[in-house]
């Protein structure tokens, strides 16, 4: 063997060695008496904290922040961003749904009754219903391994050998019922956790059955019986079967309730002599082995309906009826989630009331919120994932706005758009609308979200495209919004006709709003000279002053007083549609607005006015734009002057607007084009 090698391995697995912490596998390990776990009970009652209670603290200790949100306050949850993997499975958009969930699980924990309900989750498809669960379920795995979130076991140790509770259950439930009352009062004496120390539930039935036997042979000596028993830390784990369960719906012909609550172990039956002692038993379904934490139902409501039953007890009781076995207690977060066709099934059938009635269900719907849309693309699609490609500026947000738009409802008030709608929704100003009006209109469209285009199809695109498309290095928004089109006529989730003709045009408002968003950069990037700006901004700002105050403007170059220049004024006021009519308003509206300004010691910038910005901007770039001549760029002629200045503007959009070289070209080639048009339709 080469001695380098073998160097190399034993440092590859020495610094192995030195990542793993030896002290937190101890603890995770940690073994102790009854009478040790009674202590540390007495010390630190949150480690007999029922699973609810557990879920519920795991979310609040990573903390949350409140926001108002068009006069409505709400509440993020850090831990929904997903703080264990670097936000990947991070759920955007949803802070009010996961209120309502939180709220859940906080009146569960108290014990006001929403413990005994099963929690579904439903809407759409794609609409992160199981990003949820899957959170919660790595959540509550991680918190187990945490000081805050111990939680304890038992093991029987006898003539026959050691036996772990093969449902993790509860250390205090060995105290007979005959004690607890007492036990509890000391346990609870000093008690200033938040919640009282209970015992609820008895033994599963492999622990009764040694518990009777231990006590026919110390002959109801229950301090020897507990020498019997060692008490060891619990860390839940999916992977090892451990206090998380998943259980998913097979062929309904082939579906067993066994699934859920275990079954018999027939070759033990020889060993033990009958198939109702619990030893030859395995107690593994998926119910069992969630016993102190979390089971997820993926689409709950196509189970069988004697799944349905167990589900029922399983929640209202607390309890599950293995094969041969008396009820048996459970403790567990029993959650599933479901879309909109299997849910009004569930509503049409008149059998099923029982279990409508032990529901809460919480909608899930698509976000509506076009930045949070985005959020979830950029997380897929970014720098660190999309390795020697370049993502376009632009690409991933008309995606997310195309999304967006096919979820929201036509808007009710006749002057406004679906997409003015969205920006609203983004939190967007417009002129005549208030957060009053937000709130209206999503007051009579409760719906929305619940329909539309999915993320999912949004990313399946994105990725063809990428993959189509990406020999070039550059993903554009023109091949993103083709790939979008192309897709609808295939879409199987799509099978109304005028959806997918609803959903074409969308994509026509769509590349709209891009016609205007890459004419404002251009014009931008041209009139990227601050000082030449800000010299407009000025002498516009003089004159209106000298107009609402019915004043005289001091001639800088012949030192003479003049009446205000109307024809500069009405020249910027036009680039963005002030009538001659409402100029006298518009003016007043800029002089009030540097006022406040001023009055909270504030200076008046150019470009503090959102509606002044633009109309300046847009009379610089018409002064300048001649000059550059960009519409040269879709003829073959371009002379040496103007092509230094054409390469100047590229160069501002790769430097301060995120393009690069092919993208960049590609923009001032359709902006060129789309001036090109505007000047054939100025001839005709």
């Amino acid at each position: 063997m080469n001695p380098t090698t073998s160097a190399n391995g034993h440092s590859m697995i020495n610094t192995v060695r030195e990542l793993l912490d030896v002290k937190s596998f101890r603890d995770h390990h940690w073994e102790g008496s009854f009478a040790d776990y009674l202590d540390m009970v007495r010390r630190n009652p949150k480690v007999a904290r029922t699973a609810y209670q557990r879920m519920y603290d795991m979310i609040m200790s990573y903390g949350y922040e409140t926001y108002t949100q068009f006069r409505e306050e709400l509440i993020h949850y850090h831990f929904f961003d997903d703080p264990f993997d670097n936000g990947a499975d991070a759920v955007f958009g949803l802070d009010r749904q996961l209120m309502d969930l939180v709220q859940v699980f906080q009146s569960a924990a108290r014990g006001y009754g929403t413990e005994r309900r099963v929690l579904l989750l439903h809407g759409p498809v794609g609409s992160s219903k199981s990003t949820i669960v899957r959170l919660l379920k790595k959540g509550i795995q991680i918190y187990s391994t945490t000081d805050e979130g111990a939680l304890y076991t038992l093991v029987w140790e006898t003539d026959d050998g050691v036996m772990e509770c093969p449902m993790h259950e509860e250390p205090l439930h060995l105290i007979p019922p005959a004690a607890r009352p007492a036990v509890l009062a000391e346990l609870n004496a000093h008690n200033t956790a938040e919640y009282p120390v209970n015992i609820t539930g008895d033994l599963c039935p492999a622990c009764r059955h040694l518990f009777r036997s231990l006590m026919d042979h110390y002959q109801g000596d229950w301090g020897k019986l507990i020498e019997h028993v060692k008490v060891k830390r619990l860390i839940l784990s999916e992977q090892d079967r451990v206090g998380v369960g998943t259980f998913q719906p097979k062929d309904e012909k082939n579906q067993d309730s066994t699934e859920l609550t275990g079954d018999i172990n027939y070759r033990k039956i020889a060993e033990y002599g009958s198939d109702s002692d619990p030893r030859a038993f395995n107690f593994d379904g998926e119910l069992n082995i969630a016993n102190r934490g979390i089971v997820e139902f993926v689409e709950l409501l196509k189970l069988d309906v004697a799944f349905l039953y167990d589900l029922l007890t399983a929640s209202q009781e607390h309890k599950i009826k293995p094969k041969k076995f008396a009820q048996t207690d459970i403790d567990e977060v029993i959650m599933g989630h479901t879309n909109e066709p299997e849910y009004r099934k569930l509503l049409a059938n008149e059998y099923m009331e029982a279990l409508r009635d032990r529901t809460v269900k919480i909608d899930v719907p698509y976000v509506t919120r076009f930045r949070d849309e985005v959020q979830i693309y950029e997380r897929d699609f970014n720098n660190r994932t999309v390795l020697g490609k370049h993502i376009a500026p632009h690409t991933l947000e008309l995606a997310a706005m195309w999304a967006v738009l096919t979820r929201l409802e036509e808007p009710k008030h006749a002057s406004l758009s679906l997409l003015q709608k969205l920006k609203l929704y983004d939190g967007r100003a417009l002129p005549g609308f208030t957060e009053d009006t937000v709130r209206e209109l999503k007051a009579v469209s409760s719906q929305e979200g619940m329909q539309g285009i999915s993320p999912r199809y949004i990313q399946d695109k994105l990725s063809n495209a990428l993959v189509t498309h990406g020999a070039t290095g550059c993903l554009n928004p023109f091949v993103v919004l083709r790939e979008l089109e192309s897709g609808l006529k295939h879409h199987s989730l799509i099978t109304n006709e005028r959806d997918r003709e609803r959903y074409a045009l969308l994509l026509n408002d769509v590349r709209q709003e891009y016609d205007e968003i890459v004419k404002n950069e251009v014009q931008r990037a041209i009139t990227a000279d601050e000082s030449a700006i800000a010299r407009l901004a000025a002498n516009y700002i003089d004159n209106v002053k000298a107009y609402t105050q019915r004043q005289k403007v001091r001639n800088p170059f012949t030192g003479r007083d003049e009446e205000p220049d109307e024809r500069l004024m009405r020249s910027i006021e036009k680039k963005i549609d002030i009538p001659e009519s409402r100029k006298d308003d518009f003016r007043r509206e800029i002089m009030n607005y540097i006022g406040a300004l001023a009055i909270e010691g504030k200076r008046f910038e150019w470009s503090s006015n959102e509606r002044l910005r633009k109309a300046l901007e847009l009379k610089l770039f018409e002064d300048q734009k001649d000059s550059i001549k960009l519409t040269s760029l879709v003829s073959s002629v371009i002379d040496k002057e103007t092509q230094e200045k054409i390469d100047v503007v590229k160069a501002r959009l790769v430097n301060n607007y995120g393009y690069c070289d092919i993208c960049a070209t590609d923009v001032l080639n359709y902006v060129a084009s789309i001036f090109a048009r505007g000047d054939v339709k100025a001839r005709e």
